[in-house]
């Protein structure tokens, strides 16, 4: 920039005439863009760390790592000898995740404001705080024309899941929840527990008959599914899959097999994989199953990050809907020497939620933010 800068003085100091000062700096103004930008793509070809690509995505995959705060992610790194998931993305932010209604959220509030951009009231899903019904990000990408899809280790209507596929006033009503996903037509795939809510319901329906009568193949496990279905459920258990390490590798495993069949659409496709007992593990101030529960998701993160190295137009987002347990990681005998996890509470904390991000448009989750921005983000870049 200084030989930019003793052009323009030269002209400056020679030039008498008034039209042509103004070609001068204009001419010099453009020149400069120019040049910044071409120093930007040099940068940004010669750092590994970041994606270059300015083209809009084909597929976005959020994935949300339920009561996940920097302290959960933190024990992660504690417990891994190698390179965690968490540290091979090149751009991170952090999200303020109050709730409409309170300064502490609940899933069904924070799982709204990721999922439709608005805030709500504590125990709202999809809908704003005066109850009117929004669109979720997966409802408007599928208008896009994108594949899209879910896949959780908790029920198909608790709070995060619902928060993409229903409208209810009442996180408590799975009944309901239920019935709404069954019947929603731009959903392409579906993998979660809560079987007791499809067929052992008060109203003796059984929604799996239902699914099964339209265009659903809906199967007990992952090795049911087969290459020619047109939407595919695995309503793998009755209520919550077990815990870490008990499900095995059904997360990673769900989730490769998810972004194998939606990868089929002409178009792209949304999927939304949350590690949900994350949340379960912090609210019972368990550390073990914390600890295992983010072993499971990251292998699960890995397993998205590899795919989108092979599938570069994919846009993966990592975010946590709020913190859970006021977990923190401390040296007890003041002797720096280990660390000890101490949960202050079994509940929720208003303590900014770590967003990490990767491929194209993934610049745009660095710095400081509101979770509703989370959405409106990823709609600016999926044009």
């Amino acid at each position: 920039m200084l030989f930019w800068n003793a052009i323009f003085c030269f002209f400056v100091t020679f030039a008498k005439n008034v039209n042509v000062m103004k070609m001068v700096k204009s001419f010099l103004f453009y020149i400069s863009v120019i040049a910044l930008l071409l120093t930007s793509c040099s940068n940004c070809s010669n750092n590994e760390n970041v994606v270059c690509n300015n083209d809009s995505p084909k597929n976005v995959v959020l994935m949300i790592g339920d009561g996940m705060g920097l302290a959960q992610v933190y024990s992660l790194l504690l417990v891994s000898e190698n390179r965690t998931s968490f540290e091979r993305f090149p751009y991170s932010g952090l999200a303020i995740t109050r709730s409409f209604s309170n300064k502490v959220t609940d899933s069904a509030a924070a799982g709204t404001a990721i999922a439709t951009g608005h805030k709500t009231r504590n125990h709202i899903i999809g809908m704003t705080a005066d109850s009117i019904p929004v669109p979720s990000l997966l409802e408007i990408l599928a208008e896009k024309g994108k594949k899209t899809g879910v896949v959780v280790t908790c029920y198909a209507s608790h709070a995060t899941p619902a928060a993409f596929l229903a409208h209810n006033v009442d996180r408590n009503k799975y009944e309901e929840i239920t019935s709404e996903i069954v019947n929603r037509e731009d959903l392409d795939l579906l993998i979660a527990g809560g079987r007791k809510y499809f067929n052992e319901r008060k109203d003796n329906g059984d929604l799996i008959e239902v699914m099964r009568r339209s265009d659903w193949s809906v199967h007990d496990s992952l090795s049911q599914i087969t290459d020619n279905e047109v939407r595919t459920a695995v309503i793998a258990s009755r209520k919550n899959l077990p815990k870490a390490p008990d499900r095995g590798d059904f997360l990673p495993d769900a989730t490769a097999r998810a972004l194998e069949i939606l990868n089929r659409g002409e178009n792209g496709f949304f999927l939304m994989v949350e590690g949900s007992q994350i949340d379960m593990a912090c609210h019972k101030g368990d550390s073990t199953y914390l600890v295992e529960e983010m072993k499971d998701f990251d292998k699960t993160i890995n397993v998205v990050l590899d795919f989108a190295e092979n599938n570069e137009n994919t846009l993966v987002i990592v975010a946590a809907d709020h913190e859970t347990g006021g977990l923190t990681i401390i040296d007890s005998d003041g002797k720096y020497t280990k660390t000890e996890f101490k949960f202050s509470t079994r509940s929720h904390t208003p303590v900014f939620v770590p967003v990490f991000a990767y491929g194209p448009g993934a610049e745009n989750f660095s710095g400081i933010f509101d979770n509703t921005d989370i959405m409106k983000k990823i709609l600016e870049i999926v044009r």
